[in-house]
């Protein structure tokens, strides 16, 4: 797995350019999330795909090369905070919820939700953390799940710095005079 982040223009298109760039370069995208940064101008994308270091170098590459991208870095090899968001939705009736509120407490899941036979949860955390809550969890029934995918930031000193985004002041029209 390697993971990139990109920052982009914040337009209609931007998404799709990127997803079907990974597509021709014939890279499985294992989570793209995207969200807006301090500058509304710019988006930042976290790309996690299943290839080796050379097809991330090619990723990366292409995507300096797409107008609307600002800036992409391979960040895999370098020192990261990576979190994954879920909701779980898991079958809990009378019986087996004592059992799983404490499970959920050791993975330090929260309950959002309770309904008669079921218990909706959110879990933050490594992707590890959350693919072990599941496991535990399915003997129980897991009825539904719905995941961001990750978003990671280098630590400490290491910053990934935004470009300014694009100016948005028009070229001046060409002047037409009568004589012409």
């Amino acid at each position: 797995m390697q993971t990139l982040v990109a920052y982009v223009e914040n337009k209609p298109g931007v998404l799709n350019r990127v997803a079907s760039l990974a597509r021709r370069l014939a890279i499985n995208i294992d989570s793209l999330t995207v969200g807006p940064t301090e500058n509304e101008e710019i988006a930042r994308m976290t790309i996690v795909a299943h290839t080796d270091e050379k097809g991330a170098h090619r990723l990366e590459a292409s995507l300096e090369k797409l107008v609307d991208v600002l800036l992409a870095e391979n960040i895999s090899d370098r020192s990261l905070i990576e979190r994954d968001l879920a909701l779980l939705k898991v079958s809990a009736d009378q019986q087996s919820r004592p059992h799983l509120m404490e499970l959920i407490k050791v993975f330090r899941a929260r309950v959002i939700d309770v309904a008669p036979e079921s218990l909706i949860l959110e879990v933050s955390g490594t992707v590890d953390k959350i693919d072990g809550l599941l496991e535990v969890l399915r003997p129980f029934g897991v009825l539904e799940m719905a995941r961001t995918g990750r978003i990671a930031m280098t630590r400490g000193s290491d910053l990934l710095r935004p470009p300014k985004a694009p100016s948005k002041a028009k070229e001046p029209e060409p002047v037409i005079s009568a004589a012409q």
